[in-house]
């Protein structure tokens, strides 16, 4: 099953409460912070809602 490698690319300073808590989610903290998550509908609902500051790559498991 294919992974998703998530990088936070843009800083939170000046977004909304939601945005940053789904970042939060994501277990993403500081600016180049990088995670690998499984690839589902939540987590791409979840990346769709912070896409301008998020970097997305597919990963081979």
């Amino acid at each position: 099953m294919a992974k998703l490698q998530i990088t936070l690319k843009r800083s939170l300073i000046g977004r909304t409460v939601d945005q940053q808590d789904t970042v939060k989610a994501l277990g993403l903290r500081k600016i180049n912070s990088t995670v690998v998550k499984e690839d589902n509908p939540a987590i791409r609902g979840m990346v769709f809602k912070v896409k301008h500051l998020v970097e997305v790559k597919e990963v081979e498991a």
